[in-house]
């Protein structure tokens, strides 16, 4: 894989509780530079995204995030007003309380809740999988498979949990792997770690240190 293709399974993203405009216009820009799949923006910034991304880059946004403590309505709702604002894909937190206590009928319902609300965008579930016992992973994974969605992934990046590792991504991966995406996320910061992220199972990878991972690639010409 070249640097190109890495580029491609990268969400740039931006979540930063007080970005402002003109922080989202610059991750744009430098997405275009480097060729991302996407641009990952909180929703308030979905249609600003929307009017300033180009060379292809999709725009995706959160929702129940950072916490996954949202009633399943709210969720769905905020992920539809996305959506009609210019979001093709939503990246939607569980309530992880829920799956510690195996409450999966709940789970599956608040997945499939949103799955309805986004109307044909991509939707990837937050699992924050640095909470949950590799069985709760593999079963939440199964739930989210059930529900209808499109890509199961491990973190928000704000829990003290921790984020993306490789144990978690290799329970996802064999659990749903070929038949839905793996996301990772969260404390993502040199090509090395993502390069073992991406050997365990992760289709897609979600960084805000996207240049210096791709520099990293540039500089060994491939990996």
């Amino acid at each position: 894989m070249d640097r190109n293709q890495l580029a491609k399974l990268i969400d740039h993203t931006l979540l930063k509780p007080e970005a402002i405009n003109s922080d989202v216009v610059a991750l744009c820009a430098e997405a275009a530079e480097l060729g991302t799949f996407s641009v990952c923006v909180s929703p308030t910034f979905v249609s600003l995204a929307a009017a300033n991304v180009s060379n292809g880059v999709k725009v995706a946004t959160v929702c129940g995030f950072p916490s996954g403590k949202h009633e399943a309505e709210i969720k769905a709702a905020e992920a539809k007003l996305s959506v009609a604002q210019g979001a093709h894909e939503v990246d939607m937190v569980i309530d992880v309380g829920r799956a510690i206590m195996g409450d999966w009928d709940y789970l599956e319902a608040e997945v499939a809740a949103v799955r309805k609300a986004t109307d044909g965008a991509l939707l990837k579930v937050i699992l924050e999988t640095a909470a949950l016992t590799d069985e709760q992973i593999a079963k939440a994974c199964q739930r989210c498979e059930s529900a209808g969605a499109d890509f199961v992934k491990t973190a928000t990046g704000f829990h003290p949990a921790g984020g993306a590792d490789v144990r978690a991504i290799k329970i996802m991966h064999e659990t749903v792997g070929g038949r839905l995406g793996v996301k990772a996320s969260g404390g993502i910061r040199n090509i090395e770690f993502a390069t073992e992220l991406i050997a365990a199972g992760a289709t897609r990878l979600g960084l805000s240190s996207s240049r210096a991972i791709l520099d990293g690639v540039a500089a060994t010409g491939s990996y």
